[in-house]
């Protein structure tokens, strides 16, 4: 599994071959059942106990079920229907100043009481050879606890017919617009967690997301040229009625594409998909040169995650990536100095695990810290980093920052990135507004291919949807365009961020990290932003 978004282009059939790794397949009818509480504490207590007696200073149990549904259709026919259930527990203690994690499937009392005895073994091991003991930032306890996703229609309990006649009807919408080929998924997951700790919490959390996708394809069959529209929805942390396409946050954009803050219309991209995917079939290629972007928020929220979400990643930021998907630039020098301008004074960029409806919204993370919302870019002015109870030392901070992740009860939590987004402009101003004042510039839709290195400086963003600004207005739709970027220049460059009636989340279900390798979800916010004087390329084979 990439780093990158799984389900992209090609990989939307990756994807699908790889559905039995998130579990064993289950009937649909078992996506809609939950575990006791009771049952839940009552072996979150026989752990604890254990780890205490075995000679842990500290121990925290989750005990999680995650639940996933796939829905897989291509034109006329359903391609694949998978249902999976995991579960298990996951017991990390501190025995001797270290961490020790061990995890079962056997949720008995004599099943935990084992892994628990096993991560303290393997936590006095591990302090044989540990230089310095844990500083864990103290966390208080919260007793019996809940929270759930403020959903309004669990998606689990949607009829498979009801799910596949939505994608059927998307499907047929496309073909009758003018595409060749798509493919259309409907993604499902629910994550049913329970924690418990030494410090006296006992956290049961109901968290559910969603995520339609497409891929839309024309063909020119004279040439036999091809061009891609993906869909340009958002996954989020809702229920089915994300795809209720209420006309709530209505925004139309350039080519007849409508998105909305809340909602989804799936039958109305897919149509706008076709149109514009046959158009990218003759629309001519961009002149590489400097111009100035006016960035629309499906497509603003990857150059967030991978510019500044990814590199204020504190273990990124101390070396602990190295091995796997790089460092980052912004070394605590620069957070020291309190003036490392990462951006222009219309950039506050914020982290924040609170917002409703995003995919990283939780009422306690998996270290069982209560979410909250904390500035990373204050004014252009890099302010702070994302961290946990173990590295929240290290920044001074009395308290963890609640950005602790696992993807599975079977992998350790770890620090994940939290929701990070661009806060909207202060002065009132439209996209169409911001496009009025641009002489000579370029307009980008939706998410597409990149690259950055290893310490998220250097970096090279393409697209979906690409228009041509003229003289403060919108003359045509181009092709082959990518934007070269060194992320502090890039920042710096921004002009204007339009208010909070455009703001608007895109995100990834599959943003991964670490060895082994854990996925997280993780959205992303801001209206739409101009960046001026940024250094544009053709990406096509040929310019003929």
């Amino acid at each position: 599994m990439d780093r990158r978004e799984l389900l992209k282009g090609t990989g939307l059939l990756m994807g699908a071959l790889m559905l039995p790794a998130y579990g064993r397949v289950v009937a649909a009818e078992v996506l809609s059942t939950k575990l006791d509480v009771g049952f839940k504490k009552k072996l979150a207590d026989v752990a604890l106990n254990a780890a205490t007696k075995g000679g842990a200073s500290y121990c925290d149990v989750r005990i999680g079920r995650y639940l996933r549904q796939f829905v897989i259709t291509r034109e006329t026919k359903v391609e694949n229907i998978v249902n999976t259930e995991s579960l298990g527990a996951g017991i990390r203690v501190i025995a001797n100043g270290a961490w020790g994690f061990a995890a079962t499937n056997d949720l008995t009392e004599d099943g935990v009481a084992a892994a628990a005895a096993q991560a303290v073994g393997i936590a006095k091991a591990n302090a044989k050879i540990q230089t310095e003991p844990v500083q864990l930032a103290p966390t208080p306890g919260v007793g019996e606890v809940s929270w759930a996703t403020p959903i309004v229609r669990n998606a689990m309990d949607v009829p498979i017919k009801q799910k596949v006649d939505l994608l059927m009807s998307v499907n047929n919408a496309a073909l009758k617009s003018g595409a060749d080929f798509i493919r259309s998924i409907m993604f499902l997951v629910n994550e049913q967690k329970y924690f418990a700790s030494t410090d006296g919490s006992y956290i049961d959390q109901d968290i559910h997301r969603i995520w339609s996708p497409m891929q839309v394809t024309a063909v020119d069959k004279k040439t036999g040229k091809f061009r891609i529209r993906r869909g340009l929805s958002a996954p989020m942390g809702m229920g089915y009625e994300y795809l209720d396409a209420r006309k709530d946050g209505r925004i139309v954009l350039p080519g007849g594409a409508t998105v909305y803050s809340t909602s989804y219309d799936m039958h109305a991209d897919a149509i706008a998909a076709a149109r514009q995917a046959r158009q990218k079939l003759s629309a001519p290629s961009v002149k590489p040169g400097k111009y100035d972007l006016v960035l629309d928020p499906s497509h603003l929220w990857l150059t967030i995650h991978e510019s500044v979400g990814h590199p204020t990643e504190l273990d990124r930021v101390l070396g602990y990536e190295a091995n796997f998907a790089g460092t980052s630039f912004v070394t605590l020098d620069k957070w020291k100095s309190g003036n490392f301008k990462y951006g222009s004074d219309k950039i506050t960029i914020f982290a924040d695990k609170t917002q409703p409806h995003t995919l990283g919204a939780v009422g306690y993370d998996d270290e069982g810290v209560k979410t909250q919302r904390w500035d990373l870019i204050k004014d252009g002015v890099l302010v702070n980093y994302q961290a946990i109870r173990d590295q929240a030392h290290i920044l001074g901070l009395k308290a963890s920052q609640g950005c602790c992740y696992a993807d599975n009860w079977a992998n350790v939590q770890f620090q994940r990135m939290a929701n990070v987004s661009l806060a909207p402009g202060k002065d009132k101003q439209t996209a169409a507004e911001m496009i009025k004042n641009v002489e000579n510039g370029i307009y980008i839709i939706g998410d597409g291919s990149f690259s950055i290195d290893q310490q998220r400086y250097n970096a090279q963003f393409g697209g979906q949807l690409f228009y041509e600004i003229k003289n403060g207005a919108i003359t045509q739709q181009i092709e082959d365009v990518a934007y070269q970027i060194r992320t502090p220049e890039f920042w710096n460059s921004c002009v204007g961020v339009c208010d909070e009636r455009d703001f608007r989340f895109g995100g990834s279900f599959f943003d991964g990290k670490g060895q082994p390798i854990q996925v997280s979800a993780v959205s992303h916010g801001s209206s739409t932003a101009r960046f001026n004087g940024v250094n544009v390329i053709n990406t096509a084979r040929s310019l003929g």
